[in-house]
């Protein structure tokens, strides 16, 4: 045998024996998986996740059975949503509308602001960018935060120690060189949303009442919060109207189908109800 073959045979068994291992290996897992799981990846670490799968918790499975299978009226899904809360906090309840809108077209780019009747049941902190000379008078209408330069230069550190941003017509130009934080955040003061504004205390009265934004997603889908769990029945339907009468005023115009696809109301920890569109379209709520 030539000192090349002797050189090349050790590598060779080594490949070989390697081979066999990871073959026998294979083997073993492939054996514990289920076909679906087996044939559907196509990495082996991804199936073995697969099948350990978490499983629905009792709680969930307890809710699971007391939900039926059917569209409902807004008040029966707020009554049962209320009745299967027993969470250790107050839940946030949600609605979730799909929409038969395109929002890539500008003419279906639904973005609106809505007043909650009965407030959002929670504290907003409000700032206003404006001049140094009229922070009193906005401090004093219930802003959190007011003023030019010192809220500039917190924003630009990325201090953001608020929830919602006004402004002025006059103060866009230093909004503008602020958008690379704000927006991110979702803080970036429009004309649409309501938050560049002419009369700052009425707006500040309207956001610390309970005005939202209310928008579409790149797929036509609103998601709205219209309340805590703490509220009445009767207040989470008034602020659910709202949001619902707030839609339908800004339908497209050029919407000639029907415009609801779906509704959905849920709870922070609770079940999606599905609703029933025909009850909506004739306002039947109980």
């Amino acid at each position: 045998m030539d000192r090349t073959m002797r050189g090349v045979l050790p590598a060779l068994v080594v490949c070989a024996a390697f081979i066999c291992i990871s073959t026998a290996n294979t083997r073993s897992l492939s054996s514990s998986l289920t076909p679906n799981v087996k044939y559907g990846c196509r990495s082996s670490t991804i199936a073995s996740l697969q099948t350990n799968a978490r499983k629905p918790s009792r709680r969930f499975r307890e809710i699971k059975e007391k939900v039926e299978q059917r569209p409902y009226k807004a008040m029966e899904a707020i009554q049962l949503l209320k009745q299967l809360s027993n969470t250790k906090f107050t839940e946030t309840l949600e609605v979730h509308a799909n929409l038969n809108i395109d929002p890539r077209k500008a003419t279906q780019n639904l973005r609106t602001t809505v007043v909650l009747p009965k407030g959002t049941g929670k504290t907003v902190r409000l700032a206003v960018l404006c001049k140094d000379e009229d922070a009193k008078e906005y401090m004093a209408a219930g802003a959190d935060i007011a003023g030019q330069q010192d809220l500039i230069e917190d924003i630009n550190k990325g201090n953001l120690d608020f929830e919602r941003l006004i402004t002025t017509p006059d103060m866009m130009p230093q909004i503008a060189r602020l958008g690379r934080v704000l927006g991110p955040k979702g803080l970036m003061p429009s004309i649409k949303s309501g938050t560049v504004t002419t009369d700052v205390p009425a707006t500040i009265k309207e956001i610390k009442a309970g005005r939202l934004e209310l928008r579409a997603d790149r797929k036509g889908v609103v998601h709205m919060p219209f309340g805590k769990m703490d509220f009445s029945e009767e207040d989470l339907l008034e602020n659910f109207k709202a949001i619902q009468e707030s839609i339908e005023a800004n339908k497209p115009s050029d919407i000639k189908k029907q415009y609801w696809k779906s509704a959905y109301v849920t709870s922070t920890m609770g079940p999606g109800l599905q609703l029933d569109l025909s009850a909506l379209n004739t306002k039947e709520y109980v």
